[in-house]
Formats: structure tokens, C-alpha cells, sequence
């Protein structure tokens, strides 16, 4: 049987995604004119550039309703797996990610979903599970929040159990638990990847646990990068002991505000996070990270809220192209294997990255050349 890799496998020591793309003004809580319309025909263009540049994959948010403020933040967001199948037909070599909710998916649904978009991709699908945080989301669709939080990921847990043995065996089985009751369940065809590449964003203990057993890719907050690099030592450390066979990969997202001189990029950035930003939208988004994620009380989100429109709480890469080259060189220093893009407007301003900083990227040997 062919072997099949996804361009994550790839040996760059730092790999570059494009993040929430599907999302009306990506991660920019502004309302400036110029902000990100997600149109299909929008999402197409964007990701074929990527995929020729080289990148490694294009990440979606799961958005199934928004917030409050002028621009209506996220209220407008094309869905995961619809998205990324049709992404998936449309490019070559990127991996495309599909952003899932456990507790809304049907894992044995999700599993064949899967399974049939990897083959639609020739072996580059991913997964980025969400265990749940939003409550007001689960309360639109109506129910709480999934269980109790460390429910949650005891439900998480079965839940991928249950995919992963799809994707391995054609032979039905069931499945008698306490979330999930199954009767011969199978799904064929199996996945072309021999192992799908798995992202999870998690902030408490319990998260971190189940990523360090279960995930290939963690998200870390990057608030501070003296904070990040001795989180990820702790995380390094607790791999050890549950004796990990494969290094967990540690990942970011940045907002990126390119130009030719540092002047430009600042005098923009301030023209659109701060005399352009949507303040109750972020505000809304603040409150509800503090309520309901639990992972960093509302007294320190608060501390951040002028720099929040900027990229939703992403790490700033700000300035000139080496000034771009540097802060990824800090990233990776401080321990991350990679960061996902964000941009006011993906197309305007990706060109110029792609010709700019990643061959300077390359130059510092954190990454080869890789375009089609």
C-alpha cells in the first residue's frame, strides 16, 4: 500500500500555517474597510498561494455563532469540514484542517467524514479537536456546557478512542461506555494517512495532559515568551514521564503586520487596532475567555485588551521583514515548532510576506524552500 504524508511531516524546523481564514475579518477585531471578507472565492485564492509559497497547512476556527459590537465579530464563518473538503480538491501539497467540536460531532460520522476527505486530498487532512469552552455556543445549540470540565475530557478521550480505531480496523465492533454506545461500527475506507495529524488548543492541567497522551500539535498562549518557555519545559518533563513516543509539537498564532519600514508597520497597526477597533466586540470576547475557558483570570486578559484587537490574542510580528525573521527566530527559542498567520487581509498582505520574510526564513535555516 502507498505510504501517504501530510507537508506537516515535513523536516522544517519551523512550520508556518495561515490561520482562521474561514472567518469574516480573521482574527482582527476591527472595522477598518479593508478587513478580511471570507468569501469562498476569497478562501480559494489564499490557500493556492499558500500551498505555492509552501506552507505547511491552513487552520479554520470553529464559529457556530458570533459576537457582539459593530462588525458583528465571527458571526460570519464558513464551516470546518465543508470548507476544508473543498479546499482539500482545490490545492496539492498543504494540509488543511478541520476544526471540531467533540461534544457536537458524532465521532463515528466524523470518523468516515474524515476518512473520505483524506482520500479527496491524497493523504493531507488534520484534525484540531476542541473540547469545549464557549458556553454560550453550546447553549445556542441547545445544551450546557458539556459536562463538568474534567468530564469533558474524559468525553474527549472516548471520543477520539473511538475514531482512531476506525481509522485502524475495517472489522465492526461496539462500544458500551459512559458517553458513547455503539453497535458494529465501522468505517471504510479507511484513512490514506497512517497517523492524521492532531492539533489541540489547552490551557489547564487536565488539558494538558490529555494533549501530551493524545495530540501532535499544542497550542500555547504567548503572552509572554519567558512564560511559554518554561510552560513548554513543564510540559517537556511530563512527556517524559508518561513516556511519549513521539515529541509533541508546540505551536502559536501571530498576527502579522508587514511593511517596508518599521514606521509603516506600527503607524498601521495602530490605525487598525486602536483608533479602528471594535471595543465592545473585544470586550465580549474578553469576558467570556474569563468566564468560561478558566485558563488565564479576566484581571490578566484585562491587562492585554488594548493589544487584543490586534490579532485576538495572538503573538505580534510587527515591523519590517527582518524584524518579522526575528521575532520567529525568539518563537522558536522559546521552544515553539511553528506558528499560524494572521493577517488584516490575507490576500493584500501574504504576497509580500511570501516574498519577503520566507526566504529570509529560509536563509536563517529554520526552513527550506518548498514551493510547488
Amino acid at each position: 500500500m502507498t505510504e501517504f504524508s501530510n507537508r506537516l511531516d515535513n523536516k522544517n524546523k519551523f512550520k508556518l500555517g495561515l490561520f482562521a481564514i474561514n472567518c469574516a475579518s480573521g482574527l482582527a477585531v476591527t472595522k477598518v474597510n479593508e478587513r478580511w471578507r471570507n468569501s469562498w472565492e476569497n478562501n480559494l485564492k489564499i490557500a493556492q498561494l499558500a500551498d505555492e509559497a509552501g506552507l505547511e497547512y491552513l487552520l479554520p476556527l470553529g464559529r457556530w455563532m458570533g459576537y457582539d459590537g459593530e462588525t458583528h465579530f465571527h458571526s460570519n464563518v464558513l464551516e470546518s469540514i465543508s470548507w476544508a473538503s473543498a479546499l482539500l480538491a482545490a490545492t496539492r501539497r498543504i494540509g488543511v484542517i478541520s476544526t471540531i467540536h467533540t461534544s457536537l460531532h458524532n465521532p463515528v460520522i466524523l470518523a468516515k467524514q474524515l476518512a473520505t476527505m483524506d482520500h479527496i486530498g491524497g493523504g493531507r487532512v488534520g484534525l484540531n479537536m476542541v473540547c469545549g469552552w464557549n458556553r454560550q455556543e453550546y447553549e445556542a445549540l441547545g445544551g450546557e456546557l458539556f459536562f463538568s470540565h474534567q468530564d469533558r475530557y474524559h468525553h474527549a478521550q472516548e471520543w477520539l478512542d473511538i475514531i482512531r480505531k476506525l481509522w485502524q480496523t475495517e472489522t465492526p465492533f461496539d462500544w458500551n461506555s459512559k458517553f458513547f454506545k455503539f453497535k458494529k461500527v465501522y468505517s471504510v475506507p479507511l484513512p490514506l494517512q497512517k497517523n492524521i495529524p492532531i492539533f489541540n488548543g489547552a490551557g489547564s492541567t487536565l488539558g494538558k495532559d490529555f494533549a501530551i497522551r493524545n495530540v501532535d500539535y499544542l497550542f500555547m498562549l504567548t503572552l509572554d515568551l519567558n512564560q511559554l518557555r518554561q510552560d513548554i519545559i513543564s510540559i517537556k518533563k511530563q512527556e517524559k514521564l508518561q513516556k511519549r513516543k513521539k515529541p509533541l509539537n508546540f505551536i502559536s498564532y501571530s498576527y502579522v503586520v508587514c511593511r517596508p519600514t518599521y514606521k509603516e508597520a506600527e503607524e498601521y497597526l495602530h490605525y487598525y487596532s486602536q483608533e479602528n477597533a471594535d471595543w465592545e466586540a473585544v470586550d465580549h470576547i474578553i469576558k467570556l475567555l474569563a468566564n468560561n475557558s478558566k485558563v488565564v483570570p479576566i484581571e490578566e486578559f484585562n491587562l492585554y485588551r488594548s493589544k487584543f484587537p490586534a490579532g485576538h490574542g495572538g503573538y505580534p510580528l510587527v515591523g519590517t521583514p527582518d524584524d518579522i525573521v526575528n521575532g520567529i527566530e525568539q518563537l522558536y527559542n522559546a521552544g515553539l515548532s511553528g506558528t499560524a498567520l494572521t493577517f488584516v487581509n490575507y490576500l493584500d498582505e501574504f504576497p509580500y510576506f511570501k516574498d519577503e520574510v520566507l526566504p529570509r526564513i529560509e536563509k536563517c535555516g529554520l526552513r527550506e524552500h518548498l514551493a510547488l
